[in-house]
Parts: structure tokens; sequence; C-alpha cells
């Protein structure tokens, strides 16, 4: 068996800021600990929580490495006491709470999946980070089932265009908002009934009038800002309003009144901070719902672009422009 290696090359934040704060440099490879697997990374996935901790706006948890990256795909190169699933030598994938960008990266064995059918590191690389978190606001919390309608705002970013075909999936009604008539035509092909140009639109009054004036069962939203009040009025009696970002503020003058006679729920959630045991019954239910639709193509990542792992500035240049469709992807 091949000895590992001392240090790795990974990109660590020099300074909160802009993307050129993101360097290369060399760290020792972490040790994998208790119910914890070593993973010798191969793709891992870009995403908007890394976008936050660059710029100073979102620590890491307690022990967490504070290397960026949420989600990998590799190879088992070691294993730590009481891991049962997993051998070296196995592909996986898997939600990591800080590391993922590096040539070595740590994750406990209760947050690894097996590799669905025919996808390629990168492409698994692309599912956990997004997937977890659609999951658990989309189905969990917001309690989405066949026959009701589903807006999503951001339907272009990894989150939306996951949401989209996954709540198309299970036999929901689909609208999502994008900032380009482009983007729109893209999230219809993956499922939406209706691309919202929320530029040139106001997406209130299309959900309005694509449900005969009923309006939405469910709504997850990453802007916040002035955005919450109009997604109240967009809400049918008994919607579900669900917070996964507030890329437009978390603050806002809102008037309740509406929630209390429509009976809304109004409710959000974070992953990072998570146990590994409410992760773990995530990436379960995945396991029972989801992969069997990723192995069958019935669903997929959108890679949108893959950069070298050292050219990680360049991967959050182009998340930070917002004209990415689908995932961005790290290759190590």
């Amino acid at each position: 068996m091949t000895s590992l290696p001392t240090e790795m090359t990974a990109i660590e934040i020099k300074k909160f800021g802009g993307p050129e704060n993101l360097v290369p440099t060399t760290r020792p490879v972490p040790e994998a600990a208790h119910d914890e697997v070593l993973i010798r990374v191969e793709a891992a996935g870009v995403n908007r929580p890394d976008v936050l901790q660059r710029m100073g706006g979102y620590a890491p948890p307690p022990g967490a490495s504070d290397i960026p990256g949420l989600e990998v795909a590799g190879t088992v190169a070691a294993i730590g006491a009481g891991v049962t699933k997993y051998k070296v030598g196995d592909k996986l994938c898997a939600l990591v709470s800080g590391g993922g960008y590096a040539e070595y990266c740590v994750a406990p064995e209760a947050q690894c999946l097996d590799i669905p059918d025919g996808f390629d590191m990168v492409k698994a690389a692309a599912i956990p980070e997004t997937y977890f978190t659609v999951w658990t606001n989309v189905f969990d919390r917001g309690r989405l089932t066949g026959g009701e309608t589903f807006l999503i705002h951001g339907g272009a970013s990894g989150i939306g265009t996951t949401a989209i075909q996954l709540a198309k999936a299970f036999g929901a009604r689909v609208f999502a908002t994008a900032s380009t008539d482009e983007k729109c035509r893209k999230i219809e092909a993956l499922g939406a009934e209706r691309g919202i140009n929320y530029k040139s639109e106001d997406y209130v009054e299309v959900v309005q009038g694509l449900t005969d004036g009923r309006g939405v069962d469910l709504i997850l939203d990453m802007v916040g800002g002035d955005y919450i009040q109009r997604n109240i009025t967009a809400l049918a009696v008994e919607g579900r309003l669900v917070y996964i970002a507030f890329l437009g503020g978390a603050k806002a003058e809102v008037n309740f009144a509406p929630v209390m006679m429509k009976r809304l729920t109004i409710t959000g959630s974070t992953l990072r901070p998570q146990s590994v045991q409410a992760k773990s019954e995530i990436g379960r239910s995945l396991e029972n719902k989801v992969w069997p639709l990723l192995s069958a193509g019935t669903v997929a990542p959108v890679i949108d672009s893959v950069f070298p792992l050292v050219e990680a500035s360049n991967a959050h240049t182009r998340i930070d422009d917002s004209s990415h469709i689908g995932k961005i992807v790290l290759k190590v």
C-alpha cells in the first residue's frame, strides 16, 4: 500500500475579501479521527457559503478546518477507528464542514455517500452540499408534495437547478426566478414550468396569474431583503416560506398580518453547523429517495465550469459575477 504524504496543497484564505485572497499553500495532511475517513480529493464543489467565508461572514464551526470547501469526491486514503462501511480504495462523495479545497480532506463516515452509477468525480463532487440543502429545506422543512406549486428564487444557481429537478421529479409544479431570459429558458429546460426574469417581471404577479390568484404552496428563498414581504404576498393559504440565505439582506420591515390571515409558516436552516447525526439522517433520506433518481439519470447536477484546484480564485470570480448556471467545481 502506498504510504501517505505528510504535506498537501490546499487553498487558504490569505485575508478576508475578494477572490484574489484565495491562495495555494502547503498544509499537513489531516488524520482521520474516530468514525472518520481520509479522502484523497479528486474534485470539490464551490458554493456560496465558501464565498461568505472568504469575505469573513461565515466562520467555520468549532473544530472544523479553516480551509474552505463543503463537498468533495474522491478515494478513501485511510480510515479511522470505528469506520465500518468504507475501506481504503473505495470511491465516495462527502459533505464536510470545511477543508474541501485541498488534496486531502477528512469526513465523518456518516456524511459519506456512494457515488451514483455512471457519475465521474466532477459530477459526484457537485452533489452533497446542494442535494443535502435542497432535500432538508424543500422536502423536510418545506413539506413539498406532489401536485403542489413551488417557487424557487435563484433558479439558475446550483441550489436552484437542483431544486427544480427534484421538485419536478416528485410531481410538483415548479416556477423559478432568474436574472436573464437565457437563464429562464435554461431552467425551463430543466423542468420549471415558467422561468421568471425578475429584472423585467414582477414574480408576485406572474405566480398569481399562473395559479389563478391562489398563490404558491412553497417558496425557497436565498435573497431575503425586500423579497420577504413579496414572498408572503405570493404564498397561498397554508403556504410555507423557507430561507437558506439572505443575499439581499437579513432584515426587513414586514407586515405579519397576512401570515396570520393565511396561516403561513416561515422557517429556514443552515446546514453547516448541524450535528453529524442530523446530517447523517439527511444523507440516509437521499440514499433512499434521491440516489435512485441520480443513477437513473432522472436528475443530475448541472456543471457550469471546472477549474484546477490552484485556480480557486478564478472559480470564485466566476461565482461572484453570477453569470454561471449550475455548479462550479474544482478539480484536483
